[in-house]
């Protein structure tokens, strides 16, 4: 069997290291295309080097743009990668602007498409990476979720043909290399400040970098906290930093690389993001998260306290960063078998 993958931003990455490492152990011939939607060397080929990734067969470098634009670049490439291959299906990751363009790609060559992730919902249009999940879910032919929450939701919206629970192959990731970040990653050489209490912060959504208000008051809460703030600026934040207040408390420091990025989820205080990946790998290494956006796709995690929704309110998170989880924590994601394994093992038998 040949699959295509389908792969263009960070979180995309980390799934395709537990995937294709299965691919490999039954025997599936995987040609990857990055789209180039991350380009940056920290967001990318760090990824490619550290996680053993197969190298991609073609990067279409279509890099930042409109969701029109970058959609489209990515289409029109992946669409000329895929006239010209025999490819059996189409596998993409998530949500974003390259899952769409590979899924919409496929199909309308006559494709299988394969999405892993599938069924996770907002309830939030405003959302571009909601609209990328829905319509990716309508077109997909294997929908391969996460967790039951997300089987139950796609049932809700009359899809049960093809869905599967396969588990969180990000669970898989998460487990393998944060045992190898533990002897590997010396966080000191990130910021001095990580050899006591840290908060970790990641922001790069547009609904708060493109918005001055919530940036600022983001901002605002992290410089009234009382750690050390260490924050690996996304290049989309950083293009908009210009005129926001910035604590003497918070460090930017460069993308980190992904065995980087859980040892410091690890060892933080706590997490405070509005990443979907960093809400779990948060949860799954039992370091508290806060939240600053107002709807999760991971509703889970709020259980216990473990992940607090705050929005774009500096008091808000000033409060959710003193308080602590109040209860265990409840399996997220987790499956009887490696979802890779799964994953794979039904491709092979009905493709």
């Amino acid at each position: 069997m040949h699959i295509c993958t389908v792969v263009g931003a960070r979180p995309q990455f980390v799934k395709a290291a537990a995937v294709s490492q299965a691919f490999q152990r039954h025997g599936v011939k995987e040609s990857i295309v990055h789209t180039g939607q991350h380009y940056d060397a920290n967001l990318a080929q760090v990824f490619f080097d550290e996680l053993n990734i197969p190298p991609p067969v073609v990067n279409l470098d279509v890099r930042s743009g409109t969701h029109a634009a970058q959609t489209g670049a990515a289409l029109v490439g992946i669409e000329r990668f895929l006239m010209k291959r025999d490819v059996d299906a189409v596998l993409v990751y998530g949500d974003t602007n390259s899952t769409l363009a590979g899924a919409l790609a496929a199909v309308k060559l006559g494709i299988p498409v394969a999405h892993v992730e599938a069924g996770l919902r907002s309830e939030n249009m405003l959302m571009p990476e909601e609209v990328n999940r829905i319509a990716t879910d309508r077109i997909a032919t294997w929908l391969f979720c996460p967790t039951h929450d997300a089987v139950e939701r796609l049932a809700r919206e009359g899809i049960t043909v093809g869905v599967h629970f396969s588990g969180d192959v990000m669970l898989e990731a998460t487990r393998q290399f944060a045992a190898r970040a533990k002897g590997r990653v010396v966080l000191d050489t990130v910021h001095p400040a990580t050899t006591s209490g840290f908060t970790l912060a990641t922001i790069h959504r547009p609904v708060n970098t493109d918005t001055p208000s919530r940036l600022q008051a983001i901002f605002d809460g992290l410089a009234r906290l009382s750690t050390p703030v260490i924050m690996p600026v996304h290049p989309r934040t950083k293009a908009r930093l210009e005129g926001i207040r910035v604590g003497k408390n918070v460090h930017q420091v460069a993308p980190v690389s992904y065995l980087t990025m859980l040892k410091l989820v690890q060892h933080a205080h706590t997490v405070v993001t509005d990443s979907g990946g960093v809400q779990k790998e948060a949860y799954w290494l039992e370091t508290p998260c806060v939240t600053v956006r107002d709807e999760t796709e991971w509703r889970e995690t709020l259980a216990g306290g473990w992940n607090q929704l705050v929005g774009a309110n500096a008091h808000a998170i000033v409060q959710a960063v003193q308080r602590r989880p109040h209860e265990a924590q409840h399996a997220l994601g987790d499956a009887e078998r490696p979802a890779s394994d799964l994953i794979a093992e039904h491709l092979l038998s009905h493709g």
